[in-house]
């Protein structure tokens, strides 16, 4: 599953609506029996959720970003495992 686009605007940004966003995101992801989840986003923001560079992994993504700023996470540990590849968005993606 793909977590983003999201942003919060400049003038409500420090307040944890971030973060509260995210952690959203995740619980639903995992509620949804989603095991792993992919973001394309700020490298110094992501990693505070335990997201890691994807290419630990094996995996990369469609688009031209650097390594750093795709990440992914384990919902469950050791499932991406045997994993690896090039992720691709929905059409819709592209559109944002």
């Amino acid at each position: 599953m793909g977590l983003a686009p999201m942003a919060v605007m400049t003038r409500l940004q420090k307040k944890g609506i971030g973060s509260q966003l995210v952690k959203a995101g995740l619980e639903s992801c995992l509620a949804q029996g989603y095991d792993a989840v992919v973001v394309l986003g700020h490298p110094e923001y992501y990693p505070k959720f335990s997201f890691v560079p994807s290419v630990k992994f094996g995996i990369k993504s469609e688009y031209e970003v650097p390594d750093e700023a795709f990440m992914v996470l384990e919902l469950t540990k050791g499932s991406l495992k045997g994993h690896q590849g090039i992720i691709k968005y929905h059409s819709a993606f592209g559109s944002v």
